[in-house]
């Protein structure tokens, strides 16, 4: 499938409700930072803000560089095995821009998608070799994030954290990360037939869902392939939660890594399953509320959690802007 097909079967005026749900996002995060400096101490907050280490900030720093590498070595693992060999040091930039179109134009989804589908083109990869080494990486990225979700709920168990509303999240998520691949499975297995009807109708999963049904089982069939995407997407997530587990030493608030991965696993999940784009407010959020149920002071983890934003969000932007513009010359 063409990748402008999938950016037009998105529906319409997507754009105005990506800015609407941007909006609420900024909402719930200024609510937050309000709702921090009233009830803890602004002084402190901003202390901590003021004398973050920089010697820590570099480790964040070259922790989340090898989150790239890592999502770039899986790429090059599947292209490979479908006969396309494309180094790892071209697929880390690619990843980065990839990164930057999902964040600065999730329309769907697909935004990401369609883009790298089409750089890879210009590389020479077809485009049908491409989405199979997509729905690779979403099995095992699915595989990952939900291995990593019950992980969590066992940690915060075992720290008599948990709550209702954790339990509840954690189903729901539990649910869509099995029905994501499992879809995909499905339609994948329909060649080149017609999609359900149902499916028709759905804008956006339609696009994506039916790329994967040009696809070839030949890769997904490769459990070494399969195994290997899943470490990789799992050291993407324990990479991640490190570099929150280094934010709170940077502000001088020392914290077990075991309080700090199901804080982290959490909140993503908490972004995921909300309807706002980059998770901005929903991530923040529920990451401090978090942290702060396990014993971490409410000031320390949002300072952190901004620290972590910054570089995972806001840090890869300009870089992946120029990327994205340089990989479709």
């Amino acid at each position: 499938m063409n990748p402008r097909e999938i950016l037009k079967s998105t529906g319409p005026h997507p754009a105005l409700l990506t800015l609407r749900r941007l909006w609420l996002g900024l909402l719930l995060l200024s609510a937050l930072i309000v709702a921090v400096t009233h009830f803890g101490d602004i002084e402190r907050f901003l202390g901590q803000m003021q004398r973050a280490e920089p010697a820590w900030l570099a480790v964040a720093l070259l922790i989340q560089v090898a989150t790239y590498f890592s999502v770039a070595e899986l790429w090059r693992r599947a292209l490979r095995r479908g006969g396309a060999r494309i180094p790892l040091m071209a697929l880390v930039p690619l990843g980065l821009a990839k990164q930057f179109s999902d964040q600065a134009l999730p329309i769907g989804g697909m935004s990401g998608t369609a883009f790298l589908v089409a750089a890879l083109a210009r590389r020479g990869v077809p485009a049908q070799l491409c989405m199979a080494a997509l729905l690779v990486s979403l099995i095992a990225y699915y595989s990952a994030y939900l291995l990593f979700a019950i992980a969590s709920v066992l940690l915060l168990w075992l720290h008599h954290a948990m709550q209702g509303w954790i339990v509840a999240t954690a189903l729901v998520f539990g649910l869509l990360a099995v029905a994501m691949p499992a879809g995909a499975l499905w339609l994948q297995s329909f060649g080149a037939r017609p999609l359900p009807p149902l499916v028709l109708r759905i804008p956006g999963l339609k696009a994506m869902l039916g790329s994967f049904s040009e696809t070839s089982a030949e890769l997904v069939r490769d459990r070494g392939l399969l195994v290997a995407a899943l470490l990789l997407h799992g050291a993407v997530f324990l990479l991640d939660a490190l570099t929150l587990w280094v934010m709170l030493y940077a502000v001088g608030q020392p914290t077990s890594f075991g309080v700090v991965l199901p804080a982290f696993i959490m909140a993503s999940v908490v972004a995921t399953l909300a309807p706002v784009p980059l998770g901005l407010g929903t991530f923040e959020a529920s990451c401090v509320a978090m942290l702060a149920a396990l014993g971490v002071p409410i000031e320390a983890g949002l300072t952190a959690t901004l620290l972590l934003r910054g570089f995972t969000l806001w840090l890869p932007m300009l870089p992946g802007l120029w990327l994205t513009r340089r990989a479709l010359r």
